[in-house]
């Protein structure tokens, strides 16, 4: 193998029989070529950067011959960022600096068909004044074949982030196949006059797995569809998102960034949200949904399918949820959406921003079940307005009534609202709390519960964010299913890890 300036390429293992090369690491110095290194390294190497330096350009991650072995490009202090552990700006001193210093250029992107990289321990950020459209980009919006989707990817323990005062569409573009995001801290991902993210993806057909990451996007912080595939019938899918703190900074709020949510679906199938805290939303680009699924794009194959939504924490945001439907005219179709076991807090449209609302169902989306929920928020419980849907439940929730409770366009509220906007439904055992003057339980269906107050449901500390029911509250064993009614405390911390 021929030397290159300022890496060293020391052999790693060797067999008696025969010469089997089963990896080698290449250390790139402070000085040395890291795209030299990257299209020389085969599959089983690991590129070692070294902890401090600066490796400045855009990189491409080579497509490889030789077998499925990853091609690691890690930090040399990497036994100072522990596995399995989420990192911070902090472990930043231990990492290998990547900055893109090409206008509108990343700073690590694929080829065509690359395959079997890990990225692991690197502080990645733009240079001052570098205007980058993503920043780590894995895959493109362009690429029209399986085979150029580059897949096998995996980024641990990364801080990959824009820079405070200046603008950065995206962090992350994952236009991939089979891809990992664990354990970092991405931020400062924003824009001005138009949508930002954290992580998107459109153009890739997943698995994709986001798990135990801090996630910071003004516009959205998560997306997958919204642009149309070049892949035709591509839908992206097996998504997995779990234990990440999604967040907008507050400092954002009243500055220059366009905000619309913390986590949107335009087309996806087959998605799981769990355990994970989303919190800070407010009015500003959008009315302030915190949750936004909106089935669109024009290829005429965009979906929304099968997407779980459980055991997290939504908290801060001018509303909560808003599910859309099916959008018959740009054939978009959405099928079976489940919230069960959330927490929802301090969705409030008069700090916020917005109507404050809880659930709204447009459109006629079919198959949406609301179950064991707790909710907190200022408006409506739930809104429905559009076309008319299938089906449609809700089942041992916790909310207040507040103004409008449930309330339909053009169909006032209570059951008069399910009989217009949905063929069935099933709403049965929630606690619908204070109840306004004017409003009867008769106009809601039978086997719900209406105490006078929030306070009278028994929750140990709402305020404090605590929603388990109490010993003596008189909702406990009253769900369908001979549970508390409510969010199961218990299982969400569980599924937050202690982190709430």
């Amino acid at each position: 193998m021929p030397a290159i300036a300022g890496i060293a390429i020391v052999a790693a293992f060797s067999c008696s029989s025969g010469v089997t090369r089963q990896g080698t690491t290449i250390s790139v110095a402070a000085d040395g070529n890291l795209q030299a290194a990257l299209d020389q390294a085969r599959p089983g190497d690991t590129i070692a950067l070294a902890a401090g330096a600066e490796y400045r350009g855009s990189f491409t991650l080579p497509a490889k011959d030789g077998g499925d072995g990853y091609i690691t490009i890690q930090s040399s202090a990497i036994d100072r960022l522990p596995p399995g552990v989420r990192v911070s700006p902090a472990s930043a001193a231990s990492m290998a600096k990547i900055v893109a210093t090409r206008e509108g250029q990343p700073a690590i992107r694929t080829a065509a068909g690359a395959h079997h990289y890990k990225l692991i321990g690197l502080d990645v950020s733009p240079a001052p004044g570098v205007s980058v459209f993503d920043l780590i980009a894995l895959g493109d919006g362009n690429q029209s074949t399986s085979a150029a989707v580059p897949h096998d990817i995996v980024i641990d323990r990364c801080y990959v982030h824009g820079l405070p005062d200046e603008p950065m569409k995206r962090a992350i573009s994952l236009n991939s196949a089979e891809t990992t995001i664990d354990n970092s801290h991405i931020s400062d991902a924003k824009a001005r006059g138009q949508d930002s993210q954290a992580i998107a993806g459109w153009n890739g057909p997943g698995p994709f797995h986001i798990r135990n990451n801090h996630l910071e996007g003004a516009g959205e912080n998560v997306m997958f569809g919204g642009a149309n595939p070049a892949i035709a019938q591509l839908v992206p899918s097996d998504i997995e998102v779990r234990g990440n703190h999604v967040v907008k900074p507050r400092r954002w709020k009243g500055g220059p960034w366009s905000v619309k949510n913390l986590f949107e679906l335009k087309s996806a199938r087959r998605v799981v949200v769990d355990g994970n805290v989303f919190e800070n939303n407010w009015a500003d680009a959008q009315s302030g949904y915190a949750i936004l699924y909106n089935c669109i794009d024009d290829s005429g194959w965009a979906r929304i399918e099968d997407v779980r939504f459980t055991n997290n924490v939504v908290a801060h945001s001018g509303s909560g949820a808003n599910i859309g439907g099916s959008n018959p005219r740009i054939g978009c179709q959405m099928a079976t959406t489940v919230f069960r076991n959330n927490l929802w807090i301090d969705i409030d449209g008069r700090t916020w921003g917005g109507d404050g609302r809880l659930f709204q169902v447009l459109g006629g989306a079919p198959g949406v079940v609301i179950d064991h929920n707790t909710g907190l928020q200022t408006g409506a419980m739930l809104s429905f307005d559009g076309a008319k849907g299938t089906h449609f439940v809700f089942t041992n929730n916790i909310a207040p009534h507040n103004e409008d409770g449930m309330m339909g366009s053009g169909a006032g509220s209570g059951i008069s609202a399910l009989q217009q906007y949905f063929a069935t439904w099933q709403f049965e055992r929630n606690v619908i709390a204070g109840l306004p003057n004017g409003v009867a339980p008769s106009q809601y269906p039978t086997r719900n519960f209406f105490p006078a107050t929030i306070a009278a449901v028994g929750l140990a500390n709402a305020a404090g964010g605590d929603s388990q029911l109490i010993a003596s509250s008189p909702f406990r064993g009253a769900g369908l299913d001979g549970k508390d009614v409510g969010v199961d405390m218990a299982a969400l911390r569980a599924a937050l890890r202690d982190k709430y």
